[in-house]
């Protein structure tokens, strides 16, 4: 069974005003003394992340990702601030974000320029264990074409700085406007990816050619296949399962791969097509069928991914997590539908803020302490 990691990125906002606010480095240095490197500051000053050790099985994931949750909860209500897990800001004073000090970061700033004005997203990232690099560039070409799907799986960013986008995934339309962010090209072999990335980055289009931001990559530093297309989810159970369906499918993939298939070459311009209808309609929109090309209803995509990766779930003891996530999904539907249901139903965006922090937080003294401040 290949491991698991999780990272999780997060708002810090003010539990009287429900912006936004800058505090992640002092955050992140409280968190420490409870997690250490497990915490981490992010792009923008106004966000930390959070991230799992690897994992085998759904049980011990969500436990670290409830510790670590925790601890970044309880240190930013000593900073004073509340902890909200939402794809893009629901509220905000509009202004450039305020960039962390990371040279990376920097470097960004100078090579998009404007393009990063707004760039203040919180995603979700899944690390399944493949540290065969060559394998994993294979395993990427059976995965990319289920990349839509998982956007509106996870859609959780309908808002933006107090408007409603008319979006489920704003954090993915913001993305889109990139050239380097988004489905991988098809490449039949390591070297053939690793020239793509490449002549990108030679165009200044990517930041550096062994980190490429594609929404699907063989990580740099890590022994892994990491996928990134997701908005960060509200729920910790939403997110074991959705870690351990993507799990699923990148077995899958790789057994498919080492088989001898090459995978569907679904063209890059079909597939980010596929994600914008994702990112609009969320989950209850029209989704790409991976296997067929066909656009059908989202429940019905997911009926046909279950099928495409039961073996490996039954083989890990996962399908009932997958099962039950679908099930929320028909009751509840996608974390922007239940944005959106809050703001009609509770005055507006602030009362979004106010539920996206009670989930975030969860367990049963979640609203005590966020009345407390």
């Amino acid at each position: 069974m290949p491991t698991i990691g999780v990272e999780e990125e997060f708002f810090l906002v003010d539990p009287h005003t429900r912006s936004v606010v800058s505090g992640g480095a002092a955050v992140v240095a409280r968190a420490r003394s409870e997690v250490g490197d497990l915490v981490e500051k992010e792009f923008a000053q106004c966000q930390v992340e959070g991230r799992t050790p690897p994992c085998r099985t759904a049980g011990e994931l969500r436990q670290e990702l409830r510790r670590v949750r925790e601890a970044l909860v309880s240190a930013a209500d000593a900073e004073g601030y509340a902890l909200c897990a939402s794809g893009t800001p629901v509220l905000g004073d509009g202004s450039a974000a305020r960039v962390g000090s990371h040279p990376r970061y920097q470097a960004g700033r100078d090579q998009y320029r404007s393009m990063m004005d707004d760039f203040t997203i919180s995603a979700l990232h899944v690390h399944v264990h493949l540290p065969d690099r060559e394998l994993a560039v294979l395993t990427i070409n059976h995965v990319r074409p289920w990349l839509p799907f998982f956007v509106a799986l996870s859609a959780n960013s309908p808002f933006h700085q107090g408007r409603d986008t008319g979006y489920a995934s704003w954090r993915s339309v913001i993305r889109s406007r990139f050239p380097c962010l988004g489905p991988p090209p098809y490449a039949p072999s390591l070297r053939e990816h690793d020239r793509l990335a490449q002549v990108i980055a030679d165009t200044e289009a990517m930041l550096e050619p062994d980190m490429p931001f594609w929404d699907l990559r063989p990580n740099p530093n890590w022994p892994t296949l990491e996928i990134r297309s997701m908005d960060v989810l509200q729920d910790i159970d939403d997110t074991v399962a959705v870690a351990v369906l993507l799990r699923a499918l990148v077995v899958t993939a790789a057994e498919q791969a080492v088989g001898g298939d090459p995978g569907p070459r679904w063209s890059g311009e079909v597939l980010r097509a596929a994600c914008w209808r994702a990112a609009r309609d969320g989950w209850d929109g029209g989704g790409f069928d991976a296997l067929t090309g066909q656009v059908r209803e989202m429940p019905s995509v997911a009926a046909v991914l279950m099928e495409h990766v039961r073996p490996v779930l039954e083989r890990h003891g996962d399908l009932s997590e997958v099962t039950t996530l679908f099930a929320r999904m028909a009751a509840r539907g996608d974390g922007a539908r239940r944005q959106r249901a809050w703001n009609k139903r509770e005055g507006g965006p602030a009362a979004v803020v106010d539920q996206l922090v009670l989930r975030t937080a969860g367990g049963p003294h979640a609203r005590e302490r966020f009345n407390e401040l």
